[in-house]
C-alpha cells in the first residue's frame, strides 16, 4: 500500500463512520427511519447511546483527518519521500479503525491510548519532512 492509498483509506474511514452515525441517528434501517434519512432531519430522535458514540468518533475522527491530511502534504511538499510516510501513515489509518471500534464498544481509556496512537501517527507524519 502506498502513501496515497493509506491517505484515500483515511477518508474512506471518515466517510464509513460518518455514514454509521447517520444510519445509527435515523434508525435507516426502520421505515420511520428511512424516512428521517431520506428527509431533511428536522425530527431526529435523541441519539441512542450507541449512536451518540458513533456520532462522536465520526466528529473526531474527520477532526483527525484534517489533522493528517495537513501533515501529509505538508510533508510530501516538505520534500519527505512516499515511503518515508508509510510508518506514520499506517499507524494513524489502523489507530482510527481500531479507534471506531473501541469507541462504538464504550471502552473509555482504550479508547484515548488508541487515540494517542493515531496522533502519533500524525506526528511520524510530520517529522518525515525534517
Amino acid at each position: 500500500m502506498t502513501d496515497v492509498h493509506l491517505l484515500l483509506f483515511a477518508t474512506f474511514v471518515t466517510w464509513a463512520s460518518l455514514m454509521l452515525a447517520a444510519s445509527l441517528r435515523s434508525r435507516s434501517w426502520t421505515r420511520e427511519g428511512q424516512k428521517l434519512a431520506f428527509g431533511n432531519r428536522e425530527a431526529m430522535p435523541e441519539p441512542s447511546p450507541i449512536a451518540g458514540r458513533a456520532e462522536r468518533a465520526a466528529r473526531n475522527n474527520l477532526e483527525n483527518l484534517v489533522l493528517f491530511v495537513a501533515a501529509f502534504v505538508g510533508a510530501r511538499l516538505g520534500g519527505a519521500s512516499p515511503d518515508a510516510l508509510l510508518p506514520g501513515a499506517h499507524l494513524f489509518v489502523w489507530a482510527r479503525v481500531v479507534y471506531v471500534g473501541v469507541y462504538l464498544a464504550g471502552i473509555p481509556y482504550l479508547r484515548t491510548l488508541v487515540w494517542l496512537v493515531s496522533v502519533f501517527g500524525i506526528v511520524a507524519v510530520a517529522a518525515a519532512a525534517l
